[in-house]
């Protein structure tokens, strides 16, 4: 059966460098298979420069920046070291994380993104995965970390989905759509 995503729209927010390209492309090509609408969000108007790992790639049109989220059925949050680092820095980013949360949207994380999450205060008491050297600061934030591939927390007010790394794209991608599929 395939998941129809018709009418979603998913945000996903970056900071202006500093993404890791498969990590923003691969989730948002299986929202658009799946016939979502997704949206590039960033603090920063223009484009935003992605890599792979620490060399430069490909760039990508920002859509708008962060606002309401109201206007999304999901949150999807790139890894990329400087990414998640850029943003949990930016206050109307923080807040547009928090934002999905109160609303009980869906809100996945992969890699380095879990650094957002904590500045947004919303994984204590969650079980979620990280790259393995996040594990640390999620736990002092008061997160159970786990090292598996996808971890979906249902435990909240919204469902979180995490993964370790672009290894895990493929159960990220589908706990993502169920997730979005469910909402």
């Amino acid at each position: 059966m395939t998941t129809d995503l018709t009418g979603k729209t998913i945000a996903f927010l970056v900071a202006a460098e500093g993404i890791e390209q498969v990590e923003l492309t691969e989730p948002w090509k299986a929202v658009q298979e799946a016939g979502g609408t997704p949206r590039l969000v960033s603090p920063e108007p223009g484009e935003v420069q992605a890599y792979h790992h620490l060399d430069k790639a490909d760039t990508f049109p920002v859509d708008e920046q962060p606002g309401s989220a109201e206007q999304y059925d999901a949150l999807v949050l790139p890894g990329g070291v400087a990414n998640p680092d850029a943003l949990r820095t930016d206050e109307q980013a923080v807040a547009f994380v928090k934002a999905f949360f109160e609303a009980g949207k869906p809100v996945a994380a992969i890699c380095h993104a879990p650094w957002t999450l904590i500045e947004a205060d919303v994984v204590r008491g969650r079980r979620l995965t990280s790259w393995p050297s996040l594990q640390t600061d999620l736990r002092n934030a008061g997160a159970e970390w786990v090292d598996e591939q996808v971890v979906v927390d249902t435990s909240g007010s919204s469902t979180l989905i995490t993964s370790r790394n672009p290894d895990d794209l493929k159960a990220f991608n589908a706990a993502l759509l169920d997730a979005l599929a469910q909402g």
